[in-house]
């Protein structure tokens, strides 16, 4: 798991940041001249670099990774933004792993303590993350999980006839096998066998 200590406090202009990214042609390189081109020229935008190199949007150098270039695609944007908020802020789901509103004390909390900070960065990294979770979809995650285990279940469950079949076998009435022996007496008498396999045929194989 992890948690980073990325922030930004233009808060209000992350979903702006990653509109550029979206709609936009991926760079070369993201620079901090290249965030004042997009149009975000404070001082302070240029903490948006470390905090797409946290969520794997870009390589330590800056270049842009397959996960900028994934959440070019609008179908997938949210998906990607979801797995990215999972990389970068795995210890926060254990709090919940569809965080809200009402989980914000705890999330706060846990920044404040795992980073040492003060009240004021723990709240501006927990609003960082929640403007992140704005765009991202964590709900579709796990329901691709569960339809993957759905199907991997109805993958393993026996078919219609398998199931006719082994019903068959258990409700199937038992057959019972008998095994008789018989110790024929040391006699020349050939009249004692015929009287013994008569009786053997009478009762027996007759029956």
């Amino acid at each position: 798991m992890a948690l980073t200590s990325a922030y930004v406090l233009p808060i209000g202009r992350i979903p702006d940041l990653f509109k550029k990214i979206r709609d936009g042609q991926a760079p070369i390189q993201v620079t901090i001249q290249l965030i004042k081109d997009w149009g975000f020229k404070s001082t302070n935008d240029r903490a948006f670099i470390p905090l797409l190199k946290a969520l794997g949007f870009l390589s330590a150098d800056g270049k842009p990774t397959q996960r900028y270039s994934d959440y070019r695609d609008h179908s997938k944007s949210k998906t990607v933004m979801a797995e990215a908020i999972k990389d970068a802020y795995g210890d926060l789901l254990l709090i919940s792993a569809i965080p809200t509103d009402s989980d914000r004390t705890a999330i706060e909390g846990k920044f404040k303590s795992f980073h040492n900070v003060s009240d004021n960065v723990a709240g501006l990294m927990c609003k960082t993350f929640y403007a992140l979770l704005s765009l991202a979809d964590l709900k579709s995650n796990g329901a691709e999980v569960a339809e993957h285990s759905k199907a991997t279940v109805e993958a393993v469950k026996p078919s219609t006839s398998e199931n006719r079949s082994n019903n068959n076998f258990q409700l199937a009435a038992p057959s019972l096998n008998y095994n008789i022996q018989i110790h024929l007496p040391a006699t020349k008498d050939a009249e004692v066998y015929n009287a013994i396999f008569k009786s053997l045929r009478d009762h027996l194989i007759e029956q």
